[in-house]
């Protein structure tokens, strides 16, 4: 199994519309995917790792599929809708990373 992490960094000037997010674009997301993706989550940056810190990200959302090629197929059909999506929800410009799950 590999996870798809999509990291939205912090930063000044930095907006993003995490309802937007939640109820549309990962919704459109799995529809476009459709069984190839295996589960998705949301995660809302609430604090920096010593108090007072700011956020490293606003958000991070998490996709995993069973191997890279089904993620990578859906993005050669899908990836401009996807990324269309993307101004709808954030000024920011999102980090992927790829990974095996190992445990």
């Amino acid at each position: 199994m590999i996870k798809v992490t999509i990291l939205y960094p912090n930063g000044e000037g930095k907006t993003f519309d995490m309802d937007y997010y939640a109820t549309k674009h990962i919704p459109m997301v799995k529809r476009l995917f459709g069984d190839d993706m295996k589960g998705a989550t949301i995660d809302k940056g609430v604090a920096g790792g010593a108090p007072g810190a700011p956020v490293p990200y606003l958000a991070i959302g998490t996709l995993y599929f069973e191997n890279i090629a089904a993620f990578q197929n859906g993005m050669k059909t899908y990836a401009q809708e996807i990324r269309a999506d993307i101004p709808k929800f954030t000024n920011i410009t999102p980090v992927v990373q790829i990974s095996e799950v190992v445990e």
